[in-house]
């Protein structure tokens, strides 16, 4: 069905004809240079406050961290979470370039499975786009290099993330996604799926009982990478 076989069937429910010229070039004027949304003054702080936020927050939503100084320390940070947990030493991984660099080799016990998640898969490693400190949500768009799979099916899920892509509100993260995502044909993309994860997975719709693990992971840890030299300041 084409575009304009949707809108006038719109149209004739709403019993009008096309906008006015005025109104159109109104509306146009307003698509090309659209304001931006107001920024929250709690996302307006200096960077060490940022990510001081962004881990408040992590830990307010049921989730856990852990700081390391650089990506080398990352297997010694997973694998000491998954012993303190009693969770297993294998695990599915993002089949990204930065944690395919990892040097995983330092802890050989560990067991890495890069590619998408399986529904047996107990634990999973998701490569982290960027987060909003705001309300420590996590940023995951759908990649060939960050599948998706990874963010749901494991009962335990943790994200490599770099520090110095904690931003402050949404309206960051947007940027972002709109400043990295291009092509020559189009000017700019966006993924075809963001997925905004805010803590492990819960509900409360049975007798208004919290359930963690309801529709997804029961676990999020993030091993954040403090590679900002600002978050120190």
């Amino acid at each position: 069905m084409s575009k304009d076989t949707i809108l006038n069937a719109i149209r004739r429910g709403l019993k009008r004809g096309p906008l006015p010229e005025d109104q159109a070039l109104g509306l146009r004027a307003r698509m090309a240079a659209h304001p931006r949304h107001l920024i929250p003054a709690r996302s307006r702080i200096d960077r060490p406050g940022q990510i001081a936020l962004f881990l408040r927050n992590i830990e307010k939503e049921f989730g856990t961290f852990t700081r390391v100084p650089d990506l080398d320390a990352i297997p010694e940070a997973v694998a000491d979470y998954l012993t303190a947990n009693n969770l297993p030493s294998d695990f599915a991984m993002a089949p990204h370039p930065e944690l395919a660099a990892i040097p995983w080799s330092n802890r050989p016990l560990l067991t890495q499975r890069p590619g998408r998640a399986q529904a047996s898969d107990l634990v999973s490693l998701q490569h982290g786009y960027a987060a909003v400190a705001e309300t420590g949500t996590l940023v995951l768009p759908a990649a060939a290099v960050r599948p998706t799979t990874l963010n749901l099916l494991s009962d335990t899920f943790m994200v490599v993330l770099r520090a110095s892509r904690v931003v402050g509100a949404y309206e960051e993260a947007w940027d972002l996604l709109r400043a990295e995502n291009r092509d020559e044909r189009s000017g700019g993309f966006m993924p075809r799926n963001v997925m905004l994860v805010t803590g492990p997975s819960r509900s409360a719709d049975i007798e208004s009982t919290l359930e963690l693990g309801a529709h997804g992971p029961r676990r999020l840890h993030v091993v954040l990478v403090d590679d900002d030299p600002a978050a120190f300041a």
